[in-house]
């Protein structure tokens, strides 16, 4: 190949077969893709290892893509129920997974998405850095953090996530200005913690170029990991947040320097009247890097059903620039998702994502509602199952409650006024009670 990474491609004015997937799945020319792409606002996350790959671009002018979590942990090592969730969110049209794998053979079950997922890869090294070397965390050394990084780009992954953004000054500033609920990113906790003990840098913000190096060998796409992001609504928008932020602007400039794509993770915990100004800033300080969001929750009290908190920020976020919504389970704050959980909250997140695509005028969005709400004048139930966005309940809804006639349902029945309007329309006779 003449290029690196896509980025480098894109600059050098080639256009990727990546590229090409990716305009004809958007509706877009692949000149656009490829000037996005080499501007920085739009990525698409491809590890030349990653041979299953079905590429996908993200970036605010493009459909927003949704992102999901799994993997295993100390209490759930079923790699079978793992891959089966896999490949549910994939046939539920989740464009990446992301494997948060924090116990057992990791390896395993990397490798074998890498083998056989066609989604976007993502994983986050710190968490594998602890599993793998299984031992005293403030004993792994610097040289053993950047080890993973290199292993996880071997291993095929398209994106990962690093907390470069908090050093040994926020992490100071943090202590001064303390939060309600403190870090609660698991990675950045990790870090922390490692920095507090060591008394020494965090390894990947003191050797970013270095991870600069193997992202750019295996073009893995740079997800400049939150580690700050509030954890509940009081402490959103706070200094540590938004120093991090700053850092991570900084660093988004380092990694195009080096032809390597950046993701910027955000919040977080967040009241809705902040959402808008944070995509704002974000957009002004990363010069328009993709925004990957987690929610944005928009309350704290809804544990059971913070898919829901998660799609009303999220659908918030997304209208306002954000590029990338991390799905949310109705599980999220209290144990690991099943499989009705992982569909529960992919469908919530491709609801708020779809919605955010209409409002920001996404080519062919509202194509599909129109279709719905045509299907819906005709009355036509099999051509709205098909166009729903989760057929099977909506099947399984009409049947629990199966109308008298078969051309209404049971909440209108005679009183159907598609159906009564369809009639007058036509010319025909409307009379409701003697049918």
């Amino acid at each position: 190949m003449d290029y690196t990474t896509q980025m480098d491609a894109a600059r050098k004015g080639i256009i990727t077969r990546e590229m090409e997937l990716v305009a004809r799945k958007e509706k877009r020319t692949a000149e656009e893709i490829r000037q996005w792409v080499a501007e920085g606002r739009a990525a698409i996350p491809c590890n030349r290892v990653h041979k299953a790959l079905d590429p996908n671009g993200i970036g605010s002018m493009l459909k927003t893509k949704i992102n999901v979590n799994l993997g295993t942990s100390r209490d759930c090592m079923d790699l079978d129920t793992e891959v089966e969730k896999v490949n549910r969110a994939v046939a539920m049209g989740a464009e990446s997974i992301m494997d948060l794998s924090s116990f057992g053979d990791t390896r395993v079950f990397r490798r074998r998405l890498t083998a056989e997922c066609p989604a976007i890869i993502g994983t986050v090294p710190i968490y594998d850095a602890v599993v793998y070397y299984h031992k005293a965390l403030k004993e792994i050394t610097t040289e053993e953090w950047l080890d993973i990084v290199r292993m996880h780009a071997e291993d095929g992954v398209d994106f990962m996530t690093i907390h470069c953004g908090i050093n040994r000054s926020t992490a100071k500033r943090f202590k001064e200005n303390r939060r309600l609920t403190n870090i609660v990113s698991r990675g950045g906790s990790i870090i922390f913690a490692w920095m507090e003990m060591t008394g020494k840098e965090n390894p990947f913000y003191e050797h970013f170029d270095d991870i600069l190096e193997i992202c750019r060998e295996y073009d893995v796409t740079l997800s400049l990991g939150d580690a700050c992001r509030p954890g509940c609504l009081k402490d959103a928008s706070d200094i540590s947040q938004i120093e991090e932020l700053v850092t991570l602007g900084e660093l988004t400039r380092r990694a195009w320097e080096k032809d390597v794509q950046v993701i910027i993770e955000g919040p977080g915990h967040m009241p809705l009247n902040q959402i808008e100004a944070n995509m704002r800033i974000q957009k002004e300080i990363c010069k328009g890097a993709p925004f990957y969001v987690l929610g944005p929750l928009v309350t704290d009290v809804a544990p059971g059903y913070d898919h829901i908190t998660a799609a009303i920020g999220g659908a918030l976020a997304a209208a306002a620039g954000a590029s990338f919504l991390c799905y949310v389970t109705p599980a999220e704050h209290l144990r690991l998702p099943n499989v009705e959980d992982v569909k529960e909250g992919i469908i919530a997140s491709r609801i708020a994502a779809h919605a955010a695509d209409i409002a920001k005028g996404i080519p062919s969005a509202m194509d599909w509602d129109n279709e719905m709400s045509l299907a819906r004048k005709n009355l036509d139930w099999e051509k709205m199952f098909s166009l729903a966005i989760d057929p099977e309940k909506a099947r399984r809804y009409r049947a629990e409650a199966k109308p008298e006639k078969e051309d209404t349902c049971s909440m209108c029945g005679n009183f159907c006024a598609v159906k009564n309007m369809n009639r007058i329309l036509d010319g025909e006779i409307v009379n409701i009670f003697e049918e």
